[in-house]
């Protein structure tokens, strides 16, 4: 057998546990959102959450921000407005610092350079779950 007939179904290996991890990053990113954003946000992302009527500002539609960029989703900006640590307050006060309390959920057991990987992890989660469930 040539070692080009070998790779092949290597290569086909490799593109399905991507795709399988995309998929799992997708249900993680999904569950992210529903534990620390849809209570604001809503389920479905459009703003609707039990506590967006309590909020002193207007809870954003999170469905239309690539819309709303020229239709590129601004994933940097997601990134740092979910972080919250880098000082960027896109849509008002009361969005939660969720860098800060998801590196003191794991800063005493994995160190503060482990925790780091966590928060940027979850994060970044969460932001592809969002460009995820763009409107077109």
């Amino acid at each position: 057998m040539s070692i080009n007939a070998l790779k092949k179904p290597a290569a086909v290996l490799a593109a399905l546990s991507m795709l399988a991890g995309a998929a799992h990053a997708d249900d993680a990113g999904k569950d992210e959102f529903m534990q620390a954003c849809a209570a604001c946000h809503g389920e479905s992302g459009v703003g609707d959450g039990p506590l967006a009527e309590l909020m002193t500002v207007p809870v954003p539609n999170l469905t239309t921000l690539a819309q709303s960029n020229d239709g590129v989703f601004p994933m940097l900006e997601v990134i740092h407005v979910i972080d919250g640590r880098t000082g960027v307050r896109g849509h008002g006060y009361p969005m939660p610092v969720w860098g800060s309390r998801f590196k003191s959920e794991v800063v005493e057991s994995m160190g503060e350079y482990g925790a780091e990987m966590v928060v940027r992890g979850r994060v970044l989660s969460i932001a592809y779950y969002l460009e995820s469930i763009q409107q077109k």
